[in-house]
């Protein structure tokens, strides 16, 4: 925006905002009114063709005064260099001592909220399409902000912080603010104090006030009246000197200002002789934080619509209740159970709602990393925030928001598989309650064997400063049938996910599953490689000799069985072994063929992994993997829980196409947790040495 000469006279390219809207934060507050409603938003009319509809005001934080900031960030940024160029060269070079600011950048972090402030604009209504992804409008060259706030009487905002510090009463640096006594306190005299434009029904209280004031008074005077004796005993007061009375202040809120005003009874039975309490400070945390948030709400909602002594107290400007309550709660989950915080959330609006007139609108606004919070709101009203790595085309991180409620299309718009796909992925992460929004990475598995066994895999495999064990990975089992349903919100979601599936192999005639050989024309019943990479012409045999390539899509890789070299027989007094194709049709018997000699060595294996040694101990390949072939077609859970229960899983070796395809993972998070490297800059943008 600014440019320095070489003699280091300034002059500025541009003195019009215009220029920054670009560049500064703004949010776009969309609003629908009808024409009734026209006493609360005539400020926010663009033009006098408006008869109900959308309304739109975008606030921007810009720059107060453009010529000020340029003149203050340029005398200082002379300053700093003019001092610089005074030293030595050696010494600059020895040093590397760099002064403030080094760019506008750096001027800006000590200076922003000296130099900006928000400015709210008019939107014009027939420009957008509230879609998601949508590209905001331009403002028309020349805006002018609004004078004063723009949705003043037109809703209220509060908010609940992360940052609720729950402090020690007892304590050398403590604050009152957040605790239950502090917050009833505040309650009380704003919506019941009785001295505060007393009514009917507060004299009673009022006279218990006053007479125990008196009765204080008088004990006051009885007690001090020895130690004021001796006071007057040296001639004080005279004559003419005022007399000394004392006189006490009984204030109900006293009360309650002190950490033990409230106190939890833990002996709950009303017929117990012994009260049995304790004071707020030694209840656990996750307790003062519900408790803490749970007020809050009732706190705001109250204030809101102006109940008790408030609404008594209320200014002419201040008459009308707003029509909208938007509340935001930022990570409710700090130190709450799983079970606490779906309770919580799923409270939270009723509590806000509770005696609130059904003309008046409350919104509640939720961030949180919780999966437990995640899975107690329905799936529509969930929107993620995807992080965008920093790149060649944006040098910092930026994050997209994703409506989950439009992935399988327009809720109005959709068609009947449509909505089947977005009921059953809804029905199933409820169900699952998966915690697939909150990691870097996915793997979805057919079965529970691949389940089990893949944490042990990722474990002690993959286990390096930038393996995938120290990555955050969400593994979710949805079966084969399925995973492809999920290609939507995997899409939307955009991180990389690793699908383990099988085969599947089944008779081109009988549609029969079968033992999978090649050159028998054999076809594949994996949905997710027929509808996922559209790979439904290909019989098994094209499938056995693809490239990795074929089934990658972006940042969604799938991996099955592959035929694998293996050496057989391998056991003890074998005539002679030779290297051959095996073909394994699921993930258990490419756990056996991988691990041939391991499963040979258990001794007296009983259940599935009986069989399979049973099979392993064939006198050739064939007859071993059809042995495998027919003892993995009951429950195949159990091998997993027999591998688990007689064999370390680090001696486990991972059969070959998973193992490529955890490697493949492994590269794609590592590529992306490292940033685009952002050049240095010895200047501010757009300033010239």
């Amino acid at each position: 925006m600014f440019t320095l000469g070489q003699n280091t006279q300034t002059t500025a390219e541009s003195e019009s905002l215009d220029a920054w809207y670009s560049l500064c934060p703004s949010i776009d507050v969309w609003i629908k009114a009808e024409s009734d409603d026209i006493n609360y938003v005539a400020h926010l009319i663009p033009n006098l063709k408006w008869q109900g509809g959308n309304l739109g005001v975008r606030l921007i934080y810009q720059p107060k005064d453009i010529v000020k900031l340029r003149d203050s960030f340029l005398t200082d940024f002379r300053a700093a260099r003019e001092v610089v160029l005074k030293q030595k060269a050696d010494d600059i070079k020895e040093r590397k001592l760099e002064l403030w600011p080094r760019d506008l950048r750096d001027y800006l972090d000590r200076k922003l909220s000296a130099h900006f402030e928000i400015k709210a604009y008019l939107l014009d209504p027939k420009l957008v399409v509230l879609d998601n992804g949508q590209t905001p409008q331009a403002l028309p060259e020349g805006s002018e902000p609004l004078e004063s706030y723009p949705f003043s009487g037109l809703f209220k905002v509060d908010v609940i912080e992360a940052q609720r510090g729950f402090y020690d009463p007892n304590a050398l640096h403590s604050s009152k603010s957040t605790g239950l006594s502090s917050q009833l306190n505040e309650y009380y005299k704003r919506h019941l104090n009785p001295s505060d434009l007393p009514e009917e029904g507060d004299l009673e209280a009022l006279w218990a006030i006053e007479e125990a004031k008196a009765q204080f008074d008088r004990r006051l005077e009885e007690s001090f009246d020895d130690a004021l004796g001796e006071v007057r005993s040296l001639g004080y007061p005279g004559f003419s000197d005022p007399d000394i009375k004392l006189s006490s202040r009984v204030e109900p809120v006293d009360g309650l200002d002190h950490d033990s005003a409230v106190i939890f009874n833990i002996q709950r039975a009303n017929n117990s002789p012994v009260e049995l309490a304790l004071p707020e400070k030694y209840n656990g945390l996750g307790y003062k934080n519900l408790i803490h948030m749970i007020f809050k709400l009732i706190s705001f909602r109250d204030a809101w619509r102006r109940v008790g002594k408030l609404g008594k107290r209320r200014s002419e400007e201040d008459v009308t209740v707003e029509p909208i309550h938007l509340v935001l709660i930022e990570e409710p989950e700090a130190h709450l159970h799983s079970q606490v915080q779906q309770v919580f959330i799923r409270k939270a609006y009723e509590v806000l709602r509770k005696n609130v007139d059904r003309s008046l609108t409350t919104q509640l606004l939720v961030s949180t990393h919780s999966s437990n919070i995640a899975h107690e709101v329905k799936f529509e009203k969930l929107r993620y925030f995807k992080r965008i790595p920093a790149g060649p085309t944006c040098l910092i991180p930026t994050s997209k928001i994703v409506d989950l409620s439009k992935i399988f299309g327009i809720p109005s718009k959709r068609n009947s598989l449509e909505e089947q796909t977005a009921k059953f992925v809804a029905r199933y992460i409820k169900t699952t309650h998966c915690d697939l929004f909150f990691a870097n990475g996915a793997i979805l598995v057919e079965g529970s064997a691949e389940r089990m066994l893949l944490p042990h895999f990722i474990q002690h495999k993959f286990d390096t400063p930038k393996g995938l064990n120290s990555s955050y990975i969400s593994i979710l089992e949805v079966g084969g049938a399925h995973a492809h349903r999920l290609k939507a919100l995997i899409e939307a979601l955009d991180i990389p996910t690793l699908i383990i599936t099988d085969t599947d192999a089944k008779d081109s005639k009988s549609a029969k599953k079968v033992f999978p050989e090649r050159g028998k024309g054999y076809l594949s019943g994996s949905d997710t490689l027929k509808l996922w990479f559209d790979l439904k012409n290909k019989t098994l045999d094209d499938l056995l000799d693809l490239a990795p390539s074929a089934t990658t899509k972006g940042n969604v890789k799938a991996v099955y069985q592959k035929g694998i070299l293996v050496e057989f027989p391998v056991q003890a007094g074998a005539a002679r072994s030779s290297t051959q194709e095996a073909i394994p049709y699921t993930f258990e018997d490419a756990i056996a063929l991988s691990n041939i000699t391991l499963l040979q060595s258990i001794d007296n294996p009983t259940g599935m992994l009986g069989k399979m040694k049973e099979a392993l101990l064939k006198d050739n390949l064939p007859e071993c993997c059809s042995a495998l072939y027919s003892a993995l077609s009951g429950e195949k859970a159990k091998m997993a829980l027999d591998l688990l229960f007689d064999i370390e899983p680090e001696k486990l070796k991972v059969p070959e196409y998973i193992n490529d395809g955890l490697m493949w993972l492994e590269k794609r998070l590592s590529a992306l947790s490292d940033e685009y490297p952002v050049q240095d800059i010895d200047a501010p943008a757009g300033v010239k040495n």
